[in-house]
């Protein structure tokens, strides 16, 4: 078995990707492209059970180029000893190539709420197989705890922000589908869905680029929609469907709010206008000569990923 490289989105709500490195049970994994977490997992226990078993990872050890490797704890037994060795393939592969990332999105297995008209309305979640689409997720779409504290819109009133637009979202469902992503942006339904049937053929316009249109709602929501793509830019530049155009005018957003672009600049696939990196990274280093000035911990990723996180304590 060869060494797999690849990035999936961290989603409902979007924001973030992890970057894998993967040989057989063993994969190092980054949410910045600077540290990064090695887990093996212990397959021998689902030696003689039937189906699916979730079994729990070990920490073979957390690396970053400036601070080296970090162990986790050593067991000394067979198991462990064979876990070992794949750990250590991952690692020597990591210092090699951990400058490749980002790496490929292989989660082309995409869970969609459809609108009124049945068509793609929220994306809210993805996966790698067709089979992990048999799974049980939830149906609704979340703007995530993060943006319920920190996400504010004139659109909403006195309401919170992020629950209006939740709300609206959900109200909005007509149905549901999983549908498998093609490679000119289109797709196909699979079976399971409700309101578009198996096999229908979606065309790449029906998708919306950053996962939410801005201009298929009426007001106040079509300007509630856009504040909160707006503040999601910095997010969004780690997609890899983005046109130059787009990219641009994300870059001009995502520079307003520099400690997130420079956390997370590493993992962009491409730079339309290098100079706001550059400008949002200057002023980080500004706020760093101003202790007082400096940003919070963002609260930005899922609690299933708050391990992986190296900076602590971020949640959606």
């Amino acid at each position: 078995m060869s060494i797999v490289c690849y990035a999936q989105r961290l989603l409902n709500p979007f924001r973030g990707v992890v970057n894998v490195i993967r040989y057989q049970a063993a994969e190092a994994v980054t949410l910045d492209g600077v540290h990064w977490d090695i887990y093996v997992a212990n397959e021998a226990l689902r030696a003689g059970l039937k189906g699916k078993a979730q079994i729990s990872d070990i920490r073979y050890g957390n690396w970053s180029e400036a601070e080296g490797l970090r162990r986790g704890p050593i067991y000394p037994s067979d198991d462990f000893k064979r876990m070992e060795v794949q750990g250590q393939i991952v690692y020597d592969y990591l210092r090699e190539h951990h400058r490749d990332v980002p790496f490929a999105f292989v989660d082309r297995h995409e869970l969609w709420l459809l609108d009124e008209e049945q068509r793609p309305l929220a994306l809210i979640h993805s996966v790698l197989t067709e089979e992990e689409t048999l799974q049980e997720v939830p149906l609704h779409w979340r703007a995530g705890f993060a943006a319920e504290e920190h996400f504010r819109s004139a659109a909403s009133g006195g309401d919170n922000s992020a629950i209006c637009l939740g709300n609206y979202i959900n109200r909005r469902a007509g149905g549901w589908q999983w549908i498998a992503r093609d490679g000119k942006g289109g797709g196909m339904g699979l079976a399971g869905g409700r309101g578009a049937a198996s096999g229908r053929v979606f065309e790449a316009g029906l998708f919306p680029v950053r996962f939410l249109f801005r201009d298929r709602h009426e007001a106040p929501y079509r300007q509630l929609v856009a504040d909160y793509l707006e503040w999601q830019a910095p997010w969004l530049l780690l997609l890899d469907t983005l046109s130059t155009e787009i990219r641009r005018e994300l870059e001009v957003l995502a520079r307003r709010r520099a400690a997130e672009m420079v956390r997370q600049h590493r993992l962009y696939p491409a730079h339309a206008d290098p100079a706001q990196l550059r400008a949002a990274q200057v002023e980080m280093v500004l706020r760093e000569k101003q202790p007082d000035a400096k940003d919070k911990p963002n609260p930005g990723l899922s609690p299933y990923y708050i391990e992986l996180n190296p900076a602590g304590g971020e949640y959606t």
